[in-house]
């Protein structure tokens, strides 16, 4: 399976980066003067049998944005395996063959020349942000380029925002830089203007349901179902599809529009959610932190169930912290995803109101029907309107550190019907 292949419903953005990879291969061969097996002929020139490099297909900073789902990560992740392909048919049949010891490495995530950075924190800091700047500066140790990927750019702080603008304006030689970010705003204007861009979509429904029938072996009518309530997120669709605790956390959302009749229900309803998000995020920590706090008492040489060397306690407090701030950011997105569905929901009430959509069943929220059926005929799109306002008005505040509690009390409040 080519690497290409995991871009799903990106054809235009696809072609983009094949025949960027095309052109990064032509100049690498090139310049090292090693003929492409497939193709070269004796006494061939390197250049001559790859054909001519394109300066327009191939540079050193790339931006990938688009919605949440779309695969910002896994164009990027995609696009620096093509880059390390190695494969003897690259000329022909174009780098990023999937098989080859480059493009396996650099997906699995093992290739000593492409570095991933994908936090699990709030922010990424001016130390990490440098230490990224020295290791780009370096030649590759073994493949073709230095590739280095930035899963949460929009997570830059303004001084490591300026750490990497001063390496994207000198480059090095064969290194590149694949930034992600969820839109152009959330990167810093000096930055995004020495990248290309290269904008993601959101994924029909019909695409991402084949792909998790063909590769996840759902039943197709399972596979509709959650990639319409995931709208276009392939990974929260196959965990919809696959996690029975995901698909409860998600249906206890949407049944808070029908629980906030009193000022008794809305408090209750955003207990609820804080409640919801909190337990999201405990289930994805707690197996990493137990594994995390193992590992850490093994290397400072504890044995186990015993007491921890003298010495060692600020060592177990600073990964303690640093657990503390990754539950922080999980419970904030967990938190992020309930008031997203939640508009959802008021989406779909909205569309029935305005007779957009006469199936139901054809809406994301489906599932729930009588649900959007009673809120859609109980009000109005005036009403409707300023619900959603209310969802997108709590989650501004969330981004700015209001107590999660006080903030959907408030909105709560204003979805309860007048």
């Amino acid at each position: 399976m080519a690497v290409w292949d995991e871009l799903v419903g990106q054809r235009r953005v696809g072609e983009q980066l094949v025949a960027a990879a095309r052109a990064a291969d032509a100049r690498v061969t090139a310049e090292s003067g090693t003929p492409t097996p497939s193709t070269s002929a004796p006494g061939t020139h390197p250049a001559e049998a790859a054909g001519p490099p394109s300066n327009s297909a191939m540079t050193h900073a790339w931006l990938f944005t688009g919605p949440p789902g779309a695969g910002r990560a896994t164009a990027a992740r995609a696009f620096a395996a093509a880059l390390q392909c190695v494969s003897p048919d690259r000329a022909t049949a174009g780098p990023g063959c999937g098989f080859c010891d480059g493009c396996h490495t650099a997906l699995v995530g093992t290739h000593a020349d492409v570095t991933v950075v994908a936090t699990d924190l709030l922010t990424i800091g001016v130390k990490e942000t440098r230490e990224l700047v020295r290791r780009a500066q370096l030649a590759p140790s073994g493949g073709r380029w230095q590739a280095i990927v930035v899963e949460d750019a929009d997570r830059l702080t303004e001084g490591a925002g300026n750490v990497l603008l001063k390496a994207i304006e000198e480059p090095a030689p064969r290194t590149v830089w694949l930034l992600c970010a969820p839109s152009l705003e959330d990167v810093l204007p000096t930055i995004r203007s020495r990248c290309r861009h290269l904008s993601l979509s959101t994924p029909a429904v019909a695409a991402v349901a084949s792909v998790l029938v063909q590769r996840d072996g759902i039943t197709p009518a399972v596979a509709e179902s959650a990639a319409r309530a995931a709208q276009g997120h392939i990974d929260r669709a196959r965990r919809l599809a696959t996690d029975d605790r995901a698909r409860e956390r998600r249906a206890a959302v949407l049944r808070i529009p029908l629980r906030v009749e009193d000022i008794g229900g809305c408090l209750r309803a955003a207990q609820e959610l804080v409640e919801v998000a909190a337990d999201a995020a405990k289930e994805q920590a707690d197996e990493t932190d137990e594994r995390e706090t193992e590992e850490m008492r093994t290397a400072l040489g504890a044995q186990p169930g015993g007491r921890m060397p003298r010495g060692t306690a600020g060592v177990m407090k600073d990964l303690q912290e640093r657990q503390k701030r990754r539950s922080t950011r999980s419970q904030r997105d967990s938190l992020d995803l309930a008031l997203t569905d939640l508009a959802g929901f008021y989406r779909d009430v909205l569309a029935l109101q305005l007779g957009a959509v006469a199936d139901v069943s054809l809406l994301p929220c489906a599932d729930v029907g009588e649900g959007l059926r009673r809120i859609a005929e109980d009000s109005s799109a005036e009403m409707t309107l300023r619900r959603i306002d209310a969802i997108m008005e709590c989650r501004e505040a969330l981004e700015r550190n209001v107590a999660p509690l006080l903030a959907l009390e408030a909105m709560t409040v204003t979805l309860r019907k007048p």
